[in-house]
């Protein structure tokens, strides 16, 4: 089942308008990396034209989050970044619901396209990427309103029906378990 199936069946948060609860590892599991090495690391993956599967931005925790194939943990020790798999769970937002403050989904594609995670490493541990995570700080690479929408629209996202907007007061995306 892609990630976008999966958003459709999954259970509103607290009947928030906007927000589900995505259980992680059927299928596919989910990197979150800072968003920092995350934006560049993405910016890599689209000037390479590799394929690149769900990537959602978290505004509030400053993270992506990348999916990717199940079985692939052992990969990641290297990196900052956290593998979330089996027993996880993601709060996150409808596929047509893009804040500046909030985040959304930066990528979604409509088939079961995921991230190849030997990709994704070379990416994150290109010399450009860390190089440039590591001189400039968050804000530099972080995009800003106007880059975000560009980058959202993108994407293959579909806003052809409307959701209600959530207060950026009232929930931010975290994930639940492991």
């Amino acid at each position: 089942m892609s990630v976008r199936e999966a958003l459709r069946s999954a259970p509103l948060v607290n009947d928030v308008p906007g927000l589900r609860l995505l259980r992680v590892g059927d299928g596919w599991d989910l990197v979150r990396t800072p968003a920092a090495v995350g934006f560049l690391a993405l910016a890599h993956l689209r000037a390479t034209s590799t394929a690149i599967g769900p990537v959602l931005y978290d505004g509030p925790n400053e993270r992506l989050y990348y999916a990717i194939d199940t079985g692939t943990a052992g990969s990641w020790g290297d990196l900052p970044v956290r593998h979330l798999t089996t027993n996880s769970w993601l709060v996150t937002p409808s596929p047509p619901l893009i804040d500046d403050w909030f985040g959304g989904w930066c990528e979604l594609p409509d088939d079961e396209t995921l991230t190849d995670a030997d990709v994704l490493h070379a990416a994150l541990t290109n010399p450009y990427v860390t190089a440039t995570a590591s001189e400039a700080p968050a804000a530099a690479v972080r995009p800003g309103a106007a880059s975000f929408r560009h980058m959202s629209a993108s994407t293959s996202l579909r806003p052809n029906h409307t959701e209600t907007a959530v207060s950026p007061h009232l929930v931010s995306l975290n994930e639940v378990g492991q």
